[in-house]
């Protein structure tokens, strides 16, 4: 993994990741059966571990690539957690930034939050309606599953007396919360009521408007930091549908294009988004992160090159941007075509489709 060697599993599944190309899990993704998982950090009561264990990011991948349902990777993760815990610098630079991890598990059937406090964990299963996360506790006293000695280290710190109904989040959440924590608190709300007002009647086009909404400060564009990257799953119910993975690939998803992936037989590789590797990687060497290397892939230069010149030339960008929802849309009656039925699938067309959008992409770029 990132840090670690764990054992290896006899098989493992095909996975699509979108994750920070330093290291080897991944804030999000899905795998061949329609298993997603996404994650958020987290501080809790419990101490972030300075010594290097198993990633949050670790732990997204080796669910998806180790199981088979939400809660079959659900199981793999929480066993994991508690036999390697959790730590290590989740950025890559000198000095450390380390969390804990709060997860959103879904396939066809089923849909999980599962959220940590160093080798601890609670999990909820959702029944119906949505669901959202937004870097803190969640998990009130509905709690589906738990870590054995859960509530028993709640007792012994101190932090619950062991009377009354048990909440995860009020007893494991920091008594004081930073000033990250705090925004965090009012973009999860915002996110709740934005899945409110759509209830009933969510589609992919809602999720893609509800993570570009910057408002809520859902979509991050200030101080330096973006939202790196964003993915909207569509798992049918019906087996004999696929399932359509639309992600960005680039930084901002209010000025990016999601574009549909399906996992068939001979996929097209798509390099343009992928990462460059190095032979002397300052995240592999010992001290960690002493150097930096420029980490993005082509798709990534052009899609930044393109929005200097939409900030530069405001007429410009505005044809651009209208441009690539031409695109983003075009892909999306497809998808919508293709999920009710009304056209067949295509195995080839299917294995080509990602690369021919990152392609189509690229080409509005030059």
């Amino acid at each position: 993994c990132t840090y670690l060697e764990i054992e290896q599993a006899d098989r493992t599944h095909a996975v699509v990741l979108s994750r920070p190309a330093w290291l080897w899990g991944a804030e999000m993704g899905a795998n061949e059966h329609g298993v997603c998982v996404g994650n958020e950090g987290v501080w809790t009561r419990e101490p972030v571990g300075e010594d290097e264990a198993l990633l949050g990011m670790d732990l997204v991948r080796l669910g998806l690539e180790r199981g088979s349902s939400a809660r079959e990777a659900l199981e793999v993760m929480v066993a994991l957690l508690e036999r390697y815990g959790q730590g290590g610098s989740c950025k890559e630079e000198p000095v450390p930034f380390i969390y804990h991890n709060t997860f959103l598990l879904a396939d066809r059937a089923e849909a999980w939050v599962l959220e940590t406090a160093g080798r601890y964990w609670a999990a909820q299963r959702i029944q119906e309606g949505s669901r959202n996360i937004s870097n803190q506790l969640s998990i009130g006293k509905e709690i589906t599953a738990e870590h054995a000695g859960l509530r028993q280290r709640a007792c012994s710190q101190g932090w619950w007396s062991g009377a009354g109904e048990f909440s995860f989040a009020e007893v494991f959440s920091l008594p004081h919360q930073p000033a990250r924590m705090e925004a965090a608190k009012a973009r999860y709300c915002a996110g709740k009521e934005l899945l409110r007002q759509h209830a009933g009647h969510i589609t992919a086009e809602t999720f893609m408007a509800i993570l570009r909404d910057k408002a809520s400060g859902i979509c991050v564009d200030s101080e330096g930091f973006r939202t790196a990257g964003s993915m909207v799953s569509v798992l049918p119910r019906d087996p004999a549908l696929p399932c359509v993975h639309f992600f960005t690939a680039t930084p901002d998803p209010s000025r990016s294009v999601f574009k549909p992936f399906v996992f068939v037989a001979d996929l097209k590789p798509t390099p343009q988004v992928r990462s460059p590797t190095f032979a002397h990687d300052p995240a592999k060497q010992i001290p960690r992160f002493q150097s930096a290397v420029d980490r993005r892939h082509e798709l990534y230069r052009r899609h930044q090159a393109a929005l200097e010149l939409m900030e530069r030339d405001q007429e410009r960008g505005q044809k651009l941007l209208q441009t690539l929802r031409d695109l983003e849309k075009q892909g999306l009656e497809g998808m919508n075509a293709l999920l009710g039925g009304t056209v067949a699938p295509h195995p080839e067309e299917l294995a080509d489709l990602f690369f021919d959008c990152v392609e189509a992409e690229m080409k509005f770029y030059t």
